[in-house]
């Protein structure tokens, strides 16, 4: 990613916005829209981009609060970026509360501002000095990751081989980071549970590959980890995760080609050499694996996807799959391979599944 200095670029927008209210005029703000209707998918560029739409946001009587709150996040960053500090985005919800009449009465409502200022700035929301609270992801297995000491400077090398019963935690910023594997592919994990189980029985040695756990729909740093993990060494990314339109459409899209929301970004933030591995409708056929009835929630979510995803919008296979499972009307998690044994998923299902990537779902 390339750096930006967005100090600089705070300071040149308020300085359009005061020159604006020393002209007498309504200053404004033009931010995009971040929703599935405001982007496209290209396949050969890989990942959803903005179709160009925008809100603007003009200083009027309504609207005093939200334009003061916007600027009042954006002088928050500059003080973190200045400083070289940081501040989760809980924290900055709790500064909010010294801002009088314009601090923030519940956390979503600060986490939308940051949200607006991170898209009208075009850049992540790091670089403007904010973190998440969830940690990135953990890794296990063929991996070496090259860090560096923050006192010293000096190199550390971190073999993912080593944490016994555990595993290595993705930081909040991987830009800085490189790799050494020979390992032959990367398995991003749903569940935490599943994920543990395949360290458990050391499946990164037996399969030769890097085992991530993603717990749910990734983070942003573990989907940029994956991403640079697998440019970089040119790795294929299979995606192992619930038979359901969350898992479809949520967890394994938002993964593959980003989200709406943070369309601004998804070209650094998504995995377009992934492809989904499983659990799929056939697998639940094929594998007699107990089921859960679909939910309001899941129907309501796959009939969108069918009608408004572009990603699955392009992709005839993605619209054979989520319509079979709707007609089947049933959901199967990961662990429901464990009604063949709790280690049948190690010793047949993903044999079996990894002997035939070219049938992945795309």
């Amino acid at each position: 990613m390339t750096k930006i200095d967005v100090g600089k670029l705070i300071i040149e927008s308020a300085d359009e916005i005061y020159e604006a209210i020393l002209a007498r005029k309504k200053p404004s703000m033009k931010f995009p829209l971040r929703n599935l209707q405001n982007v496209k998918y290209d396949p050969k560029k890989g990942f959803f981009e903005l179709r160009g739409r925008r809100k603007e946001r003009t200083l009027t009587v309504n609207t005093v609060k939200a334009f003061a709150q916007t600027l009042r996040m954006m002088a928050l960053s500059k003080e973190l970026v200045k400083t070289n500090d940081i501040a989760t985005k809980r924290e900055a919800y709790y500064v909010s509360k010294n801002w009088g009449e314009a601090r923030f009465h519940e956390q979503p409502e600060s986490d939308t501002v940051m949200d607006d200022v991170e898209a009208y700035f075009s850049v992540n929301r790091e670089q403007l000095g904010f973190i998440p609270e969830e940690k990135g992801g953990d890794i296990a297995g063929k991996l070496i990751v090259i860090d560096e000491d923050r006192a010293t400077k000096k190199k550390l090398r971190i073999d993912c081989t080593k944490f016994g019963s555990g595993a290595y935690s993705i930081p909040t910023s991987v830009e800085h980071l490189e790799f050494e594997t020979e390992a032959k592919f990367i398995l991003a994990i749903e569940t935490a549970g599943m994920f543990q189980r395949l360290v458990k029985h050391n499946y990164w040695s037996t399969a030769n590959c890097i085992l991530i756990s993603l717990g749910g729909v990734p983070s942003r740093a573990c989907r940029r980890f994956i991403r640079r993990l697998a440019d970089d060494k040119k790795l294929p990314v299979y995606v192992f995760v619930d038979g359901d339109p969350y898992g479809f459409g949520n967890i394994y899209r938002t993964l593959k080609v980003g989200s709406g929301n943070a369309a601004h970004l998804n070209e650094f933030f998504c995995v377009p050499q992934a492809s989904f591995l499983g659990i799929t409708p056939d697998d639940i056929i094929d594998y007699k694996l107990p089921t859960h009835p679909l939910k309001d929630v899941d129907i309501k979510r796959a009939k969108d996807s069918l009608k408004n995803d572009p990603f699955i919008l392009h992709h005839k296979q993605w619209q054979v799959a989520i319509s079979k499972l709707v007609q089947m009307g049933v959901r199967a998690e990961q662990q429901a391979l464990a009604a063949h044994g709790l280690n049948h998923v190690i010793d047949t299902y993903l044999p079996k599944k990894l002997a035939h990537p070219e049938k992945f779902l795309p």
